[in-house]
């Protein structure tokens, strides 16, 4: 009998010591979480609201600014959304991931960012 107290306990505190692991969303996640809905989060300090419709557009928003209107699509082979912006001549892309139930964009050049989805488009900040 102590030796089946011992393992429990082992397998028990291995259990304990788990941590969750972020997951990247793949493409069919990424289009079915976008699609028709709002972003929101913040943005180099700035608060922001992101819609993408299933036409391809994306309209980004922020508190005093002109909303800027862009196009945006699901890469299935890297698995992740692209945007493109007035005057980019490329497409500039960012895995979604998901960790302990929030979104986070990430890409080369952007630390984990969160941010969180609404239903419909939303982009007044009233």
């Amino acid at each position: 009998m102590k030796h089946l107290l011992a393992g429990v306990f082992v397998v028990a505190a291995s259990v304990a010591q788990a941590q969750p692991v972020a997951v990247s969303l793949t493409a069919a996640q990424i289009s079915a979480l976008l699609t028709g809905n709002t972003a929101v989060g913040d943005w180099n300090g700035t608060p922001y609201r992101q819609y993408f419709g299933a036409d391809g557009v994306t309209l980004f928003a922020q508190p005093g600014a002109r909303t800027a209107r862009g196009d945006w699509r699901v890469d299935a082979a890297a698995n992740r959304y692209e945007s493109l912006w007035p005057g980019d001549t490329d497409w500039e892309g960012w895995v979604i991931s998901q960790w302990q139930g929030d979104y986070y964009w990430l890409s080369r050049t952007t630390p984990p960012t969160p941010f969180t989805i609404i239903d419909g488009q939303s982009l007044s900040f009233e």
